[in-house]
């Protein structure tokens, strides 16, 4: 679509850069044991929250395009939210929606690959998460692909499980493998059906590395998915009890790869002439694994004679270098972000975060493109993460992101920066209280830096989060909301995110905050708030947006 251009209006807006400070996974919680950022000594954000223009957003469910009120936000949605200023229909309800009216195996690419795999006589492999959290995959598509396949007289099926215990339950694997083994084992019923799960592993040992922070987890995953090399178990059950018993308290996420054997023998090594489905629909934990099946020339990690096989993503990863090639289900079009809109205004821009979370202030944000609107007026940073484990240093680099941006502000007059402190979100991953409060801790130290530099140049900052994660990390009765505890009396770690609203904080100098106020916006959420940085530049909110959460005062 055709964007409209910002218009500005005289005498509005700040005088200096408006800042755009997004505390990964930090919400509001329930101020109880398993609230990390309750039990965070956090003297910023209290003094911000009495003293500046505050609400509440929604970042979860329906109020960033997600099927149900009762899923979970995630980054993506939620950095796309704030750079569009409008809802789109996103991950999961854009998979579900294909699913349900049928588009998804009326599609070209669908057809395609399962004449291929009549043609050759060959197999359907699915590698993905398998649970129901909603973030990066949904187990139910996945049902629903294999029950469509086999209507359609596949006759060997293997799935490649990677586990979770991260978007769910932190041990609740075998729920999800008990699920899914129930459907092949129906269909096996069948004459001439080989369905079954071939291999898999924990999603932070396994295959779902991202920004190329740590390529073994990739080849971890290519030796164990395509090559069939790894531990050898009977069952992916087989596996995951063997290694709890080897390691009690180990997270599903963590579980090393397994293979699954008749025998001695692998039942279900990618080949040549296979057809293969990345069946996640966020694409940040498959682009790596896309570039391994799909180029030519690679040099991350010996793949040994890479098989010639059908290659599909459920959906389009990355849109500016078209990965994967082929996609199940189209992505939405997210055109006239804010940062698209500031550019063709002429707004100079800084985009900065760590590794973890670079590709979300820039291509999330930015809806769902890569690289730069304008060289000439943005400038992209990112601050090479740390290691993982998070929680060994929690502190990540919320640091060294503030020094980053100040120095950029000493450096060029930018009018809009935005920049992203991960540690609320990923120390909360790893289920480690302690560690997590020192993480927001960081992060509210962080955020002391850039208050003074920003005021002083007549600029406002706004300060907010995409999602929860580090205020509600105890798993919880589904119908009372209490915390849950294992024999010992202690709380039952959640390192999934959470359904809790989100700060948002305008904060401004004094002469300037009395020129603005809160508008009735009813149940603003992260959508909204790409209309009020438009306001506090002096432009007028685009038509297309979603109201601002501030206004100007007449004067």
């Amino acid at each position: 679509m055709d964007c409209q251009k910002l218009v500005r209006i005289p005498e509005t807006g700040v005088k200096g850069p408006v800042v755009v400070a997004i505390m990964d996974g930090v919400g509001i919680g329930k101020g109880d044991e398993g609230d990390a950022v309750a039990k965070a000594h956090t003297p910023t954000l209290d003094r911000i929250a009495q003293n500046s223009l505050t609400t509440q957003l929604a970042a979860h469910g329906l109020a960033v395009g997600m099927p149900s009120d009762e899923d979970m936000g995630n980054s993506e949605v939620g950095h796309n939210a704030l750079g569009a200023g409008r809802i789109f229909d996103q991950g999961a309800k854009l998979v579900q929606s294909a699913i349900e009216s049928g588009k998804i195996f009326a599609g070209e690419v669908w057809q395609n690959l399962i004449t291929h795999i009549k043609q050759h006589n060959t197999a359907l492999h699915f590698i993905g998460l398998l649970s129901d959290g909603n973030v990066h995959s949904n187990i139910s598509h996945l049902i629903h692909m294999i029950r469509k396949a086999d209507n359609l007289e596949i006759n060997r099926l293997y799935v490649h499980a990677l586990l979770d215990g991260r978007d769910v339950p932190k041990t609740s694997a075998l729920e999800y493998v008990d699920q899914l083994e129930a459907v092949l084992i129906e269909i096996n019923k069948k004459a001439n059906r080989e369905y079954k799960i071939a291999s898999g592993g924990g999603r932070m040992v396994t295959t779902m590395d991202r920004y190329q922070a740590d390529w073994t987890i990739v080849e971890r995953g290519w030796q164990t998915h395509v090559l069939a090399n790894g531990p050898k178990f009977v069952s992916a059950r087989a596996a995951i009890e063997a290694y709890r018993k080897e390691k009690p308290g180990i997270l599903d996420q963590d579980l090393p790869p397994f293979v699954v054997v008749n025998g001695n023998e692998p039942i279900g090594p990618i080949k040549n002439g296979d057809g293969v489905v990345a069946y996640n629909f966020r694409g940040d934990r498959m682009l790596e694994l896309v570039s391994a099946f799909e180029n030519e020339q690679f040099n991350k990690f010996n793949r040994g004679p890479k098989p010639d096989v059908f290659f599909t993503g459920m959906t389009l990863y990355d849109g500016d270098t078209n990965s994967p090639n082929k996609f199940l289900v189209a992505p939405p079009e997210i055109t006239c972000t804010i940062g698209e809109l500031l550019v063709d205004a002429g707004v100079v821009q800084l985009a900065t975060s760590e590794t973890q979370k670079y590709g979300h202030v820039t291509y999330f944000f930015n809806g769902n493109r890569s690289g730069y609107f304008s060289e000439k007026l943005e400038k992209y940073i990112e601050v090479p993460s740390n290691a993982p484990p998070f929680d060994e240093k929690p502190e990540m680099k919320a640091f060294e992101i503030s020094q980053t941006l100040l120095r950029e502000l000493e450096a060029r007059d930018y009018k809009f920066l935005r920049l992203n402190w991960a540690n609320g979100d990923m120390v909360g991953h790893t289920g480690n209280f302690a560690a997590t409060v020192k993480g927001v801790e960081a992060v509210d130290q962080a955020l002391a830096m850039l208050i003074d530099p920003v005021l002083a140049r007549g600029g406002a900052l706004i300060v907010t989060a995409d999602h929860g994660n580090a205020d509600d990390m105890g798993e919880r009765h589904k119908k009372t909301g209490q915390l849950l505890r294992d024999e010992n009396g202690l709380i039952i770690p959640k390192t999934s995110h959470s359904l809790n609203p989100v700060p948002f904080h305008v904060v401004l100098s004094e002469q300037d905050r009395k020129r603005f106020t809160m508008t009735d916006v009813k149940h603003p959420g992260l959508g909204n708030v790409a209309a009020t940085i438009s306001v506090l530049l002096g432009f007028k909110v685009p038509d297309i947006y979603l109201p601002s959460i501030i206004q100007q005062i007449s004067q």
